[in-house]
């Protein structure tokens, strides 16, 4: 009992409209791992930045070589990271000012850095949202 030419047919417009749907949700998919790969990143970045800052704060604040070379490295992991901004602030929050370029090393003063990174979805359907901004902020205190 074989197949006729017209159900062969049948199963070639089945396939082809099936594939479509399934391709769009495999692509949206790898586009959430991507968006949250970067989420973790930017995260990852901002935390590691702010410790070897609070540790190597360099003559200006944020401007050490061990700062520049962790920047480096971050951008070439996290696609379109942006520069990072820093501030000297105690535990609430507050802006200390600094003391010859660097942030004082008093009980509770903390490094804050913040980094954005924006991030396109390829998908059509997520790429229809826009630009996500993807932020992190994290403060350490000084050693």
């Amino acid at each position: 009992m074989g197949t006729t030419e017209r159900e062969r047919g049948q199963a070639l417009v089945e396939f082809s409209l099936t594939i479509v749907i399934f391709l769009v949700l495999l692509m949206a998919i790898v586009d959430l791992g991507r968006g949250i790969y970067m989420f973790n990143g930017v995260s990852e970045a901002t935390r590691e930045i702010a410790r070897v800052t609070s540790v190597h704060q360099g003559s200006a604040f944020g401007n050490s070589a061990q700062t520049a070379a962790v920047v480096n490295t971050q951008k070439g992991l996290i696609p379109n990271l942006g520069n990072p901004t820093f501030a000297c602030v105690d535990m609430t929050d507050t802006a200390v000012p600094l003391e010859g370029g660097k942030c004082p090393a008093n009980e509770g003063n903390r490094v804050k850095v913040t980094i954005v990174a924006p991030y396109r979805p390829v998908t059509p359907v997520m790429g229809l949202i826009g630009t996500w901004n993807m932020s992190s902020t994290s403060s350490l205190e000084i050693p």
